[in-house]
């Protein structure tokens, strides 16, 4: 008896993603993958799945890179299997960007012109700045206080509507603007080192 079932949309979209950032990693030589979580949680039965890459030439620092992020939860996939009337079944989307900046109070501001010169969105980009302890870092101006040289900016951009299948026609141009979004964010990062 041969079982024959329906790959759901968080399937298909993570496949038709997989596909296009491979083939720009292995056949384009534009991006090199550096990472890919495909995580299943068995507490609330959501997926998430992300594949974070950099530029080839980049591999080697791990401050530096973009990240594509798709989960789905339980109601999305109950939703879809049982057909619901009324429930249109999708998925979250939100893309991530790593970056180290030097003056968050200058650079935090371009990104967010960078961000929408590229996406043209209202959406704002949430951007969260760490530095470790053990860091470089440098007096601050007559104050006693020592402060980093260089911050961890991670940059998300959640979309605020849910994707599915019917969108996939557009996911090229999504990977295009995530490149164009990291090429920019390569040239105001590194611009300062």
């Amino acid at each position: 008896m041969l079982l024959l079932f329906d790959p759901v949309i968080f399937e298909n979209l993570k496949v038709a993603l997989e596909n296009q950032l491979y083939d720009l990693d292995n056949l384009d030589n534009r991006i090199a993958i550096i990472d890919r979580k495909d995580t299943l949680d068995m507490a609330v039965m959501s997926r998430t799945w992300s594949l974070g890459f950099t530029f080839p030439q980049l591999v080697s620092d791990p401050s530096f890179k973009a990240e594509i992020v798709l989960s789905s939860s339980i109601q999305d996939l109950a939703d879809e299997i049982l057909q619901r009337k009324g429930a249109a079944p999708a998925c979250s989307l939100l893309l991530r960007f790593t970056c180290q900046i030097e003056q968050p109070a200058v650079a935090c501001p371009q990104i967010e012109q960078i961000i929408a010169s590229i996406w043209q969105r209202e959406l704002q980009p949430k951007q969260l700045l760490t530095a470790s302890y053990d860091a470089d870092t440098r007096a601050a101006q007559d104050s006693g206080l020592w402060i980093p040289l260089y911050y961890e900016n991670v940059i998300e951009l959640p979309f605020n509507r849910r994707i599915n299948e019917e969108q996939m026609e557009d996911l090229e141009e999504l990977i295009e603007h995530v490149m164009m979004t990291l090429d920019a964010l390569h040239e105001l990062c590194y611009s300062s080192k």
